[in-house]
């Protein structure tokens, strides 16, 4: 599938009690790299009267960032099943290349006027597919 980067760097308002990113920092990440990824690749007519929402969050924390860490975060479509979309995101040091977050969201696409989930079509599925 195809993948989408983008780096980051960590600022004290990432930080928890600990120093360490703070996990809610991560999951708006997840969901902003998601968002970015979709907002980057798919055309503006196939982005009308759709939307996106989380179904679910399966997230591992496997080692600490600290302030002024860069962080390389890379994510893609592992699957997809009718009106579900799973997407791993994974986040790297970047200096380092040491794995510090996997997670596997699952996505529903909605139908943007009713709310109701829809298919996901083959158009849809084919602009994450690596040419």
């Amino acid at each position: 599938m195809e993948r989408f980067e983008k780096r980051i760097v960590v600022a004290q308002e990432d930080l928890d009690d600990l120093d360490h990113v703070n996990n809610v920092r991560y999951v708006q990440w997840i969901q902003d790299v998601s968002k970015e990824h979709w907002q980057t690749v798919a055309p503006n007519e196939m982005k009308a009267g759709i939307l996106w929402v989380v179904k679910n969050h399966n997230i591992d924390y496997i080692s600490a960032a600290v302030l002024g860490d860069e962080i390389l975060i890379r994510t893609f479509i592992s699957e997809t099943k009718g009106a579900i979309s799973v997407r791993c995101v994974e986040m790297y040091n970047d200096k380092t290349n040491q794995l510090l977050v996997r997670s596997h969201t699952e996505w529903v696409l909605l139908n943007a006027l009713t709310l109701k989930p829809i298919r996901i079509s083959e158009a849809i599925k084919k602009i994450f597919v690596r040419k």
